[in-house]
């Protein structure tokens, strides 16, 4: 019998950059279904709390998604608590303040660049050393990748540039039966956007700029995620699916 579009009874499912935000709403939703988790951020404490919330036991796994070695790491831990991954969910990631091309610090760039886009490539790469026919890498992206804005150049590019990612490994992995997606994302008030939505002409115009004219809640989420990560996407392979309200079309 196959998983339904919800159920991840018995998936073995990573979740990084989990201490908050969007990841802390997935670590919530793929629990709820059933997953065996582990949860990856750099903040143990924040890890602890979330898995505090939880109704199983996740695995929880400290460190920085650059960092070598790391992503491998917590590959053998799921391996040795767990027997495998099924689900990597390549979710780290991190947004500067709106800056301008001249005022953007190289080290700010190199930064945002580094974490959105290779700790991407580690996690995924860590991933296809040991998952198996079935396996899932889903990789959080960005509608500012696919419809840049000003004031978010080092972002759109890492953005864009793990949508590119995902078309490549898709076609290295497909013989081996493993799909590799991306989720564009909105806006949302949770996670990254939160500081924008807090601005209240930011807030505005980004409503306007979307069909649904509305910004994306946390209950918006989850669906997608569970929706590739279950067999109802198993001929869904090199995918950038967009969930942002309608906000690219205007």
């Amino acid at each position: 019998m196959g998983f339904t579009n919800t159920d991840m009874a018995g998936r073995r499912v990573v979740v990084t950059g989990a201490g908050r935000g969007l990841g802390r709403v997935l670590a919530t939703a793929f629990d709820a279904a059933g997953a065996q988790l582990g949860l990856v951020a750099r903040s143990e404490q924040a890890l602890t709390k979330v898995a505090s919330a939880l109704e199983g036991d996740p695995l929880i796994c400290a460190g920085d998604v650059r960092a070598d070695g790391f992503n491998e790491s917590v590959a053998e831990q799921m391996v040795d608590r767990f027997g495998g991954i099924d689900v990597w969910i390549c979710n780290a990631g991190v947004s500067p303040e709106v800056a301008t091309v001249e005022e953007t610090d190289p080290a700010v760039w190199r930064d945002i660049v580094d974490v959105n886009l290779t700790g991407t490539f580690l996690g995924a790469r860590a991933a296809a050393k040991v998952m198996e026919a079935g396996g899932r890498i889903i990789v959080t992206g960005s509608v500012v990748g696919v419809r840049p804005r000003g004031g978010l150049a080092a972002y759109a590019a890492s953005k864009s540039g793990s949508h590119a990612l995902v078309q490549a490994l898709a076609q290295e992995l497909g013989p081996r039966e493993i799909t590799v997606n991306a989720v564009a994302l909105g806006w949302f008030d949770t996670g990254l956007g939160a500081h924008w939505h807090r601005d209240s002409e930011r807030e505005n115009d980004i409503a306007q700029h979307t069909a649904l004219g509305r910004w994306g809640t946390p209950e918006d989420l989850p669906g997608i995620y569970l929706f590739l990560a279950s067999q109802a996407s198993a001929y869904v392979t090199g995918s950038t699916l967009t969930v942002d309200g309608g906000y690219s079309l205007l």
